[in-house]
């Protein structure tokens, strides 16, 4: 349970900027070692007598699997949450919710449309918050994704990622990754789809917009792309599909990369949209790698988070 009669604020993680780079690669490091502790069936149960709510606006597979197993592997306990199942879909201020749960709960995993939400959440939580996705960012993922290049090419200092698709919350991430992993970061999306100027201009000095994508993977140590059209944007399908015709990642894109590029994916993917099946099949796509990280990874934050 919370301790609720110190006045200490608790760590949040609504994005990668809240943790400090060294912060970061011990993470990393840790999440190793308990992907290890796990396959050779080592106890780790660090969280015992934990528990942790998790808040879904959005639908989630990977999301909820891998917190819901991962607190029961450290011995904790997580409850899922609907807006079906909480007064939140029947209006209640998201301030009062955040009270009540807060103190009830050991922490909280949010995942929402609108980062405003999460933020005011936040504000009213006496408990860690952590951000499993919003419009404007998915750090959890990039935790993952650091983590499988890592374990597959070492430190990504100085290496460059290139980013095909929409400056969605996936590339928001990707561009506080650069600052906090040091890499460089090209991003290749089509006029009109950018992402947002507060998120990139930080981080002019290590990333750019090519619209070319073909010029964008050129030597490129990872390519990563993503949906054309996010959760909640549905309706503007056929425009994306139009928008984005050029912009998938093929055999012909990867050809440009380094030869030793690995490509990921966030996952669900469409083949034959965003990515030739022939590239997310191919044995340097990590994806399904990158999706089980996605456990080990966020073991090691909720230690950082709650010990």
């Amino acid at each position: 349970m919370p301790d609720n009669t110190t006045n200490q604020k608790p760590r949040h993680f609504l994005s990668l900027l809240d943790l400090t780079p060294e912060e970061l690669q011990g993470l990393l490091k840790r999440a190793t070692e308990l992907k290890q502790m796990l396959r050779s069936g080592e106890p780790h149960a660090s969280l015992k007598g934990r528990t942790m709510a998790m808040v879904f606006e959005k639908s989630s597979t990977r999301t909820r699997i891998s917190f819901e197993a991962g607190m029961a592997q450290l011995g904790g306990h997580a409850i899922f949450l609907s807006p079906r199942d909480t007064q939140l879909g029947r209006g209640e201020p998201i301030e009062d919710s955040a009270r009540v749960m807060s103190s009830m709960v050991d922490c909280v995993m949010v995942r929402t449309y609108h980062q405003k939400d999460l933020e005011l959440f936040t504000e009213h939580s006496q408990v860690p918050i952590i951000n499993a996705l919003t419009d404007l960012l998915h750090p959890c993922q990039l935790l993952a994704d650091m983590q499988t290049y890592v374990e597959n090419r070492g430190d990504i200092s100085g290496k460059t990622v290139t980013w095909i698709g929409d400056g969605n919350n996936m590339c928001h991430s990707y561009i506080n990754a650069a600052r906090q992993f040091d890499f460089k970061l090209n991003i290749a999306c089509p006029k009109g789809y950018e992402p947002l100027k507060q998120i990139l201009n930080p981080a002019a000095d290590r990333c750019q917009i090519i619209h070319d994508p073909m010029a964008a993977a050129q030597d490129a140590d990872l390519v990563v792309t993503d949906v054309w059209a996010s959760m909640g944007q549905e309706d503007e399908q056929a425009k994306r599909e139009q928008a984005f015709a050029n912009y998938q990642v093929n055999d012909e894109i990867m050809a440009q990369a380094d030869q030793d590029a690995l490509f990921m994916h966030c996952l669900p993917a469409h083949r034959g949209e965003e990515v030739a099946a022939s590239v997310i099949d191919h044995p340097d796509s990590v994806v399904w790698e990158e999706a089980e990280n996605r456990i080990h990874s966020q073991k090691a934050l909720l230690e950082l988070l709650l010990l």
